[in-house]
Order: structure tokens, then C-alpha cells, then sequence
């Protein structure tokens, strides 16, 4: 899979993709990162980027034309020449795991940053084919959220996480938060590890999973119990858990 990052800032892209599954998947080959800056395809010697919007008020807006230019610079590059363009914006729908799941069947994908007060609106209309927030809150910029829509839809690459198992039963993936986990020793401070996962019942240990993981949802997230594939015996325990 190949990323295409727009961006006025393209050092903060170093640090971030230069460590753990993303720079070993990028050194195999299975991930490709390209940082692009907006700011070569501006039209004057000062490379502005920006201006004051039409009718007054705060700040500054990205002009349309550099944004034009520099997504049509990547797609000209790309077989094909299209790609999902995909602005990083609080306006946009929210960065969830189907949503990373659909964005990781692509092949290529461009990540469009914004700054300022934002973008000329013919870059919403004409231009970006979706837009991503990471939450319900404002940065200065779509950098740090495109980092984040990066690294969540490029571990569901094949491959690039080392057990493909392990992003299958992450939370969010199964619709449900992930059930407790414990590894070596058995007792630390006194604490233990419960009995059932040291049994080797693995049906007994799937079922203790099953649980621990509805009862971890309806106690931290209830909401995705609205929408996660329950079985009848998931709703009975449920049920037993409302009667507590």
C-alpha cells in the first residue's frame, strides 16, 4: 500500500515514521510513504500557501490552486491515475476501525493536511473524495491525525504486523473492546493471573475471553453493544450483568 502525505510541515513526518511496524513494513517494501510539501507548487516566489477569506473574519485559508496542483502532481504519478483524496478535517466523518478497514483495501491513498482556519471550500467540493477527524476536538493542523489514519490503516495491511491474529482480536475490530491480557509471572505483588487462563482449557479460556471482553464494553463503552454481532448466549450475559 502506498500513502501520499500533503502537508506544509514535512519534518514531523520523520521522527513518527521511523520507528516500530511502520519502519520495518516500509524497509520490506509493503508500505509506501511519500510526504509532499504543499508549498512547491505555490505560484510566487514567496510560496504563500495562503490568504484572507472573502467577507472578513479570522484568520488565514489554504488557497485552492496549490492544493489542485500538488494532489494532480501524485495522481500523475499513480497507475492509474486516481486514488481516494481524503482531507483531514473536524468537519469530516470520524476515524473508526471499519472506516480504516475499508481505507486499507486501496492501493494507494492521499492524505491531504490542512492549516490555518482551514481550506478554500472548493477543495471540499472539487477536490478531497472524503474527509477523516480523528475526534471531536481541534489541532492546529491535520499532520498529527494524519499520522494517526496512517498507522491504523497500515497495520491492517498484510504483514505488517508480525501475527496477523492479533489485529483481528484488537479492540474495535471484533466490535467489542478486547478482553483482559496477562503474560509472565503467574503472581506479581500478589496479584494473579486468573486461574482459567492458566488451565489450558482452551474452549473454557475463549468463552472466560468472550465475556471479560462484553463485560469490559458494557461497563466502558455500552454504546458498541448497539452495534456488535452478539450471539444469544452474549445477551443473556449481558442481561445478568444489567441485574448486578
Amino acid at each position: 500500500m502506498r500513502f501520499h502525505v500533503l502537508t506544509l510541515f514535512p519534518r514531523m513526518f520523520d521522527s513518527p515514521l521511523s520507528g516500530g511496524v511502520i519502519e520495518r513494513a516500509r524497509a520490506s517494501g509493503l508500505l509506501g510513504i511519500q510526504i509532499h510539501d504543499i508549498r512547491d507548487h505555490s505560484q510566487d516566489r514567496r510560496r504563500t500557501v495562503d490568504d484572507y477569506p472573502f467577507g472578513g473574519g479570522p484568520g488565514m485559508l489554504m488557497k485552492p490552486a496549490p492544493l489542485f496542483e500538488a494532489v494532480e502532481a501524485v495522481m500523475a504519478a499513480i497507475p492509474g491515475g486516481a486514488a481516494p483524496v481524503v482531507l483531514l478535517s473536524p468537519q469530516g466523518k470520524r476515524l473508526t476501525q471499519r472506516v480504516a478497514e475499508e481505507m486499507a483495501q486501496q492501493d494507494h491513498l492521499v492524505l491531504v493536511c490542512g492549516r490555518y482556519e482551514g481550506v478554500d471550500e472548493r477543495v471540499r467540493q472539487h477536490l478531497a473524495t472524503d474527509e477523516i477527524s480523528i475526534g471531536d476536538y481541534v489541532l492546529s493542523g491535520g499532520e498529527l491525525a494524519a499520522m494517526v489514519v496512517i498507522e491504523a490503516v497500515a497495520r491492517l495491511v498484510p504483514g505488517v504486523v508480525g501475527s496477523c491474529e492479533s489485529a483481528l482480536s484488537d479492540s474495535f475490530t471484533t466490535g467489542l473492546l478486547e478482553h483482559p491480557q496477562y503474560t509472565r509471572p503467574a503472581e506479581f505483588r500478589g496479584w494473579q493471573v486468573p486461574e482459567i487462563l492458566l488451565s489450558g482449557n482452551h474452549g473454557q479460556i475463549a468463552r472466560w475471553r468472550r465475556r471479560e471482553s462484553l463485560r469490559r464494553t458494557y461497563e466502558r463503552r455500552p454504546d458498541l453493544l448497539e452495534s456488535a454481532p452478539l450471539t444469544g448466549e452474549d445477551r443473556e450475559f449481558i442481561e445478568s450483568l444489567r441485574r448486578l
